[in-house]
């Protein structure tokens, strides 16, 4: 049996004795306002038992995270319909690059750069009644939790300073793979992207990529073949121009978000979520991955 809560222990005494914490994204006015001494990890387990240490219960702006959350429920709505309009290739460059949309005329490379979200956010705002309330019902559902919110001050702050995500909206217009208006589109992704988790409560959400698709309350959510297929893109796309090396050190699907955020998975298995807002020169938890590459050594558990 591994002990998984001396595991975390020790990684938490570790790394958050690392005097280069990162730096905090502070080109998101509201985000820059976070400690960054902030460090959680929390460890779900298929089987129920959960594990956690240090600030697991704080909330934070999950940011790129909800990608995959978004992809998850556009998926179980449209299906396979959805790869008409998106790739899932690896980029190979930041995520809020703009040339290869160009290049590709306008089919975004995979869902998890900004492009390829804002494309989903544009078929859910065009399958939802209500896509902000639908798609926060949606996140409390499959987690079982009531609480989780909306940051509204991070999602203003988003929508003042996202020019490049205004860039990349009108791109996608410009090649007729946008079917609704811009500000429209974009206000449903500032507020996606500005969801406030926890790294339990991350943990709880990302339950259905390891359980074949179930939530924690044992509800298909995906198909197991749906499932499947957003681990491979958490794989080959969640940290973008540093997904190869997440694969190589960590050996997990996961996804990273620039509030500090990261969530991996072990199919079968289990949900590991860390948080430390400092940031690497890549925009991924400068801690988080160091965490990440300890715990799958130590736990000598990983895809490979």
């Amino acid at each position: 049996m591994i002990d998984y809560q001396n595991i975390l222990n020790q990684i938490s005494q570790k790394v958050t004795k690392d005097k280069n914490k990162g730096k905090i994204a502070s080109y998101i006015p509201e985000l820059a306002t976070v400690d960054l001494n902030s460090f959680g990890i929390h460890l779900q387990l298929v089987s129920g038992e959960q594990f956690a240490v240090g600030d697991a219960h704080k909330s934070f702006s999950i940011q790129s995270i909800s990608k995959v959350l978004s992809l998850a429920y556009a998926m179980s709505i449209i299906g396979t319909d959805l790869w008409k309009r998106l790739d899932v290739e690896p980029s190979g460059n930041p995520f809020n690059h703009l040339s290869l949309l160009e290049l590709e005329e306008g089919i975004p490379r995979n869902p998890f750069i900004n492009s390829g979200a804002i494309v989903i956010a544009d078929i859910l705002v065009s399958n939802l009644e209500n896509p902000k309330s639908d798609f926060l019902n949606y996140i409390r559902d499959i987690t079982g939790d009531n609480t989780i919110d909306y940051n509204y001050k991070v999602a203003q702050s988003e929508k003042e300073t996202g020019f490049n995500n205004y860039a990349a909206a009108n791109l996608l217009k410009s090649f007729n793979n946008l079917n609704n208006d811009v500000e429209v589109v974009l206000d449903f992704y500032f507020h996606q992207c500005a969801l406030q988790m926890s790294c339990t409560q991350l943990s709880k959400a990302f339950h259905l990529f390891a359980n074949k698709g179930k939530c924690l309350a044992n509800k298909a959510r995906l198909t197991k073949s749906q499932a499947k297929r957003i681990n491979a893109i958490m794989l080959t796309c969640g940290f973008y121009d540093e997904a190869g090396e997440f694969a190589f050190e960590v050996g997990l699907p996961g996804k990273s978000g620039v509030g500090g955020g990261i969530v991996a998975l072990l199919p079968n298995e289990f949900v590991i979520s860390v948080w430390s807002p400092g940031l690497n020169e890549r925009g991924n938890s400068k801690l988080g991955m160091k965490a990440l590459e300890q715990f799958t050594t130590l736990a000598n558990q990983s895809i490979f």
